[in-house]
């Protein structure tokens, strides 16, 4: 297994920072872009595709700006993280994402994170 690699994108959402820090905070929100279905007992996150589990703790959260999770199957540091972050100026309101893949599964990670992103801006009706 290869060292992975942290990578970072960012999606611009027309929504306001609290309604969108429901969609990536709750399990609720969560299971209407990012799973099919998300239960959570205390700090752990089940997430459930096709059938199939994964686990992951939250690690830190804000209110209205970010969370963290760590898959739990993870025996290294790497994380995913949700960051809203509002323009100053403009007010437009972006998604930073952060999270970590090895070098030959980069591209594919990225697509599933826009894939993923793509199905949270139709649920929030944003374009």
């Amino acid at each position: 297994m290869g060292d992975k690699i942290k990578f970072e994108i960012e999606f611009v959402i027309q929504s306001s920072p609290q309604l969108l820090y429901q969609y990536i905070s709750t399990p609720s929100g969560l299971s209407e872009w990012f799973a099919d279905n998300v239960n959570s007992r205390g700090e752990i996150f089940t997430f459930i595709w096709d059938g199939a589990e994964e686990s992951a703790k939250l690690l830190k959260r804000k209110s209205d700006d970010f969370v963290r999770f760590a898959w739990e199957e993870n025996d290294d540091s790497s994380f995913f993280e949700m960051r809203i972050i509002v323009d100053e100026i403009t007010k437009d309101v972006s998604l930073f994402i952060s999270d970590f893949a090895e070098e030959d599964e980069m591209e594919e990670a990225k697509m599933l994170w826009r894939n993923q992103i793509a199905d949270l801006k139709q649920v929030l009706g944003s374009s």
